[in-house]
């Protein structure tokens, strides 16, 4: 299984970026989705997570009205729409998918990987 984590960029505090993760094959349908962080020198931490048909989505506190996780089954893809960015959202983002269908929010429920996406916010 392949997941393709996309939409990191260099960004202005307060602006807005997408991000999106893709996986090779319909991997994603039945499985929760998260996103997780990781800033340098910092731990790996979760950001947002979503069950498998997305009617339960879980934020870190620090995210919680400016991110939104949300998914497309359709085209098996998982965005987070990252809004009112703050130089310290500046990290290396990851997607994951889960192995139960639940919106897991601890690193240990997950066991696919993206290769993550840089995400960088300048004030």
């Amino acid at each position: 299984v392949q997941l393709q984590a996309s939409g990191g960029g260099l960004v202005q505090a307060g602006g807005s970026l997408r991000l999106s993760c893709a996986a090779s094959r319909r991997t994603l349908s039945n499985n929760g989705v998260g996103w997780f962080r990781q800033a340098p020198g910092q731990e790996r931490e979760i950001v947002a997570a979503i069950n498998w048909n997305g009617g339960d989505k879980r934020y870190t506190d620090s995210v919680k009205g400016r991110f939104t996780i949300s998914r497309d089954r359709s085209t098996n893809t998982v965005y987070l729409q990252m809004d009112s960015l703050k130089p310290e959202d500046t990290a290396v983002y990851y997607c994951a998918v889960a192995r139960s269908s639940f919106a897991a929010t601890d690193s240990a429920s997950y066991n696919y990987w993206g290769q993550g996406t840089l995400v960088t916010v300048s004030s």
